[in-house]
């Protein structure tokens, strides 16, 4: 039986123990505050709902900003990988991506460790089920956070709230005709704060997501399918990780076929995405099996990856078949797939509808615009996947301590970070459906590259008290040796002879002089292991040097930053110009009480959209969907920027 909480009052409360609300509370208690997180069980923390697996193109990014700002969820990824993978090697590096498959146990239960250990954070495990709001002294128009009740009756208080709910907040699961309540897959839906929030004036939605059925592995003909091994050396997610040490297994892939499609067709008739029985919108980019039949008719077939859950477990999880049809056709759909011919379910898919809360009702702090001291992150915010949420977790976590210690939020700009993006994407566009990182969403992306994540947003974090030192002087001897080298390389010549030789060997042309050591570099070829290896830079004093490091990872990332930074050089040096204008833009600020109302010459739904959001900045208000340059111009001579 749980027993109720001793303490009837904290600094901070943390709603929801996925992935937004570990990383909340985490950097949220590594403050003098006292925190406690309300999960309806300890032994739910840090579960991964769908996919045991983390990072991808745009998503690696994400974690690797994560770990650079102090976050846990790359730590907790490394220590539990199964199987790595670099993404879009044969591309630029503005779009790798790393990506783990993780073991699922093992992930969820280094999680609740790493909470269960750590200093200030109280776990509670109980159901809210109300907040309790007050007038707010410092604003007429504002309430302010007081307090929140539970389901086992606890009043507990609070100056700050952190809701991380997921997709547990009026939470639907459908297969076939059946449907039930449900947070997920054998846990209880909220059904009782959404409408306690609608009272204060803070509106819902509807949104969908989905989930494919699990096979046992002893079940599947893995001679017939194609194997994908992972990395040779995977690359670690965190920055204070030196390596992956776990062995790594094996993922597959097969395809769906004609008669896969048609028996999924059969049963569309039975299938809530169909029938009208859903209501929320799912992902674009992650739809389910009987979506992608019927959307992309002329497709003979779809990609199924096999994946197994984790080292001890015969759990599969059949990624690419996520599907809400009935049981009976789930399976005679998996068995008209190569290799699955035998397959035997263990668990069957099923999609979910969940209420999410617009975040235009939000600041770029993640903090609400109608209760003051209540913050919202993750899934709620309308995004999927487990890396937005612990994005957004992070942020709200940071800037509630901000809040509480008198200071200024972190917000990162578009520039900077792709948790930038991701925030004032969500703050700035309609969520009509839920959102998902892509690299194309970010508009600066070879700056804001999975490799320099720790250049670009360790120091903030170390600012801010979530970054150690000695770790924070790593950083700085790399900048110095990456300055070094940059400097050395561009002022090094190669023999032409011996250059020749290197490119001979490369199948290229030859030149008659010879070459800056940085020009090579900027070549299609030109590669700084493949001079090594083939022993150009033996009396390199530069090389020398950094050879004499006993941190050889340091060596690896100093010697990838000179060539990325080298070889790209013309395309980092136009979008650094192109930030310039971003940011020139960004700091013409906007009152915050500025009245749109009284500019009769703005458009009817820029009006309405501007004071909805309420921008900060030009840069901000020409981002906001149906605010139009024109109405942009309008404000430009208002404000006389």
């Amino acid at each position: 039986m749980r027993r109720k909480n001793n303490k009837n009052k904290y600094d901070i409360i943390v709603i929801g123990g996925g992935h937004a609300g570990i990383e909340a509370a985490m950097v949220a208690s590594r403050s003098l505050f006292s925190i406690a997180m309300i999960t309806s069980s300890r032994h739910s923390i840090g579960r991964m709902s769908c996919n045991p697996a983390i990072g991808g193109s745009a998503k690696g990014q994400l974690v690797r900003e994560i770990d650079a700002m102090g976050g846990v969820m790359g730590t907790i990824a490394d220590l539990t990988a199964i199987h790595c993978r670099m993404l879009n090697l044969s591309k630029g590096p503005a779009v790798w991506g790393q990506r783990t498959q993780n073991d699922r146990e093992w992930y969820s239960e280094l999680a609740q460790n790493l909470m269960s250990d750590q200093k200030n954070l109280d776990i509670i495990e109980d159901e809210v089920v109300e907040i309790g709001v007050e007038d707010n002294v410092l604003s007429s128009d504002e309430l302010k956070i007081k307090s929140i009740t539970t389901r086992l009756g606890q009043t507990i208080f609070c100056n700050i709230l952190i809701i991380c709910a997921g997709t547990f907040l009026g939470g639907l699961l459908h297969t076939g005709n059946e449907s039930m309540p449900g947070g997920r897959f054998g846990e209880k839906a909220i059904n009782n704060l959404t409408e306690n929030l609608n009272s204060y004036g803070i509106q819902n939605g509807r949104l969908k997501t989905g989930t494919p059925p699990r096979i046992d592995i002893n079940s599947i003909n893995f001679n017939d399918i194609e194997l994908q091994n992972g990395d040779i050396n995977p690359q670690p997610f965190s920055f204070r990780s030196d390596t992956v040490v776990n062995y790594q297994i094996p993922m597959f892939l097969t395809h769906t076929n004609e008669k896969t499609h048609t028996i999924l067709r059969s049963g569309f008739s039975e299938s809530p995405l169909f029938t009208g029985k859903i209501k929320g919108i799912g992902p674009r980019y992650c739809p389910s099996i009987e979506d992608k039949v019927e959307r992309f008719k002329d497709r003979e077939r779809h990609q199924i990856f096999i994946e197994p859950e984790g080292y001890n477990t015969n759990v599969v999880y059949v990624n690419g078949f996520s599907t809400s049809l009935p049981k009976e056709i789930q399976v005679k759909g998996l068995k008209s797939i190569i290799g699955l011919e035998k397959s035997r379910v263990l668990r069957y898919g099923y999609a979910i509808e969940y209420d999410f809360f617009s975040p235009s009702q939000l600041h770029l702090s993640l903090e609400s615009k109608i209760i003051d001291g209540v913050f919202f992150a993750g899934q709620i915010n309308g995004t999927s996947g487990y890396e937005e949420a612990a994005a957004q977790g992070l942020i709200a976590g940071i800037n509630a301590v901000l809040k509480l210690n008198g200071k200024e939020p972190i917000i990162l700009k578009r520039s900077e970070a792709y948790i930038g993006v991701l925030i004032d994407d969500l703050i700035n566009k309609d969520t009509n459906e839920p959102y998902r990182m892509f690299t194309s969403n970010a508009e600066y992306r070879l700056l804001l590259r999975q490799d320099n994540a720790d250049r670009r947003l360790m120091p903030t974090g170390y600012k801010i008290g979530l970054i150690n030192k000695s770790t924070y002087d790593r950083l700085m001897k790399k900048e110095k040796l990456i300055k070094e080298g940059l400097e050395h390389f561009r002022s090094t010549n190669i023999n032409e002879n011996r250059l020749n030789t290197y490119l001979a060997e490369k199948g290229t042309g030859s030149v008659n002089q010879s070459m800056r050591v940085a020009t090579v570099l900027q070549r299609p070829e030109g590669k700084i292991n493949d001079l090594l290896m083939l022993g150009y830079f033996n009396h390199d004093p530069f090389i020398k040097n950094l050879n004499l490091l006993e941190d050889e990872k340091m060596v690896r990332e100093v010697l990838e930053q000179i060539e990325i930074e080298i070889k790209y050089e013309g395309y980092i040096l136009r979008q650094e110009a192109d930030v310039k204008y971003f940011e020139k833009q960004e700091s013409a600020n906007i009152p915050i009480d500025f009245d749109y109302r009284k500019i009769k010459s703005l458009s009817s739904e820029g009006k309405q959209k501007l004071l909805k959001i309420k921008p900060r900045s030009i840069g901000q208000a020409s981002r906001i969907s149906g605010v139009t340059p024109a109405d942009v111009s309008v404000l430009l001579v208002h404000l006389k920027v």
